[in-house]
């Protein structure tokens, strides 16, 4: 019997990859570690590089104890800028070499993402992008170079596979737009871990099932989200940037939002989906409970998961 394996990230108690956000501490990462683990989930992220430890055999022996499994690694580069390439390239093979190095089953993934929440005009217009707030076809070719380029490298070195990051407050934001990146990336060697939050808010309409039927062949890794709808619409309105638009929940509790997850879940099964889910609420530092969050988020896939279970 085929069974929903869930998992949760760093994101999920405010530890973002976002420098702006950083106005206090994260949570450290032993009781986000403990919180994880106590409320049903069997798989994690690794974060922030330096937010958990970065020695493998120390990493290993923090999952092992708590049951976990190391699912990815977010790996944010400036692609559109092709200065950005090889620094990007440098932190994404050092992040590569730790996951493989603490792989277990089923094999982690390398996920790129633009620098999200760094430019002023994307990050103002999160929720809102117009085709002309787009790249231009050079900086696509450069942006979608990079990103092969990286994934390509990861794959020779360790085996790994990269899966793309599409954003709020990135380049890759809008269903076009992610529809540009994949149509300019090799197929097998670069992925799209669908995120529904993310879609819901950035495609404007939030149509969720549309996404997953456009971008499903790509779709190799899935990120839960949910978006509030009443939020979103107060963002638009109000042209709250992309962290206003989180400090007042945009992303809200599973279940909570326009995303319809049963018939996400029954959109994975008919797709032969075997992989983690992995939960992402994001919260900036200090916001709500996660832990309660975290229970409450479990709780209700555990209510949804026949929906997925055979």
């Amino acid at each position: 019997m085929r069974s929903l394996r869930v998992g949760n990230a760093p994101c999920s108690w405010g530890a973002l990859e976002f420098d702006r956000t950083r106005q206090q501490a994260p949570i450290p990462y032993s009781r986000m570690l403990d919180e994880l683990a106590e409320t049903g989930y069997t798989g994690t992220e690794l974060g922030d590089w330096g937010y958990m430890p970065t020695d493998p055999a120390q990493l290993r022996d923090e999952l092992r104890r708590r049951g976990l499994v190391m699912l990815g690694a977010f790996v944010p580069v400036a692609f559109k800028d092709s200065a950005a390439h090889e620094p990007g390239l440098a932190v994404a093979l050092r992040t590569a070499r730790l996951l493989a190095a603490v792989a277990s089953e089923p094999r982690p993934f390398l996920v790129l993402a633009d620098n999200n929440g760094t430019v002023p005009e994307r990050t103002h217009k999160a929720g809102r992008i117009a085709p002309a707030d787009g790249l231009s076809p050079s900086e696509w070719r450069t942006f979608a170079g990079g990103v092969e380029h990286i994934a390509r490298a990861v794959r020779e070195e360790t085996g790994l596979k990269t899966v793309f990051h599409h954003h709020c407050a990135g380049y890759v934001e809008t269903p076009e737009e992610i529809a540009t990146l994949l149509e300019l990336t090799d197929p097998a060697l670069v992925g799209l871990v669908f995120d529904t939050g993310h879609y819901a808010y950035g495609s404007g309409h939030g149509d969720v099932l549309g996404g997953l039927d456009r971008f499903g062949d790509r779709v190799w890794y899935v990120h839960f989200k949910d978006c509030h709808p009443e939020v979103a619409a107060r963002a638009r309105a109000h042209e709250w940037d992309y962290f206003e638009a989180v400090r007042h929940g945009v992303f809200c509790e599973l279940g909570q939002g326009s995303v319809d997850f049963p018939a996400v879940l029954r959109w994975l099964k008919s797709r032969g989906y075997d992989g983690y889910v992995v939960v992402e609420q994001d919260v900036l530092p200090g916001m709500g409970t996660p832990r309660e969050s975290a229970q409450r988020n479990r709780e209700y896939l555990r209510s949804i998961e026949h929906y997925y279970i055979e």
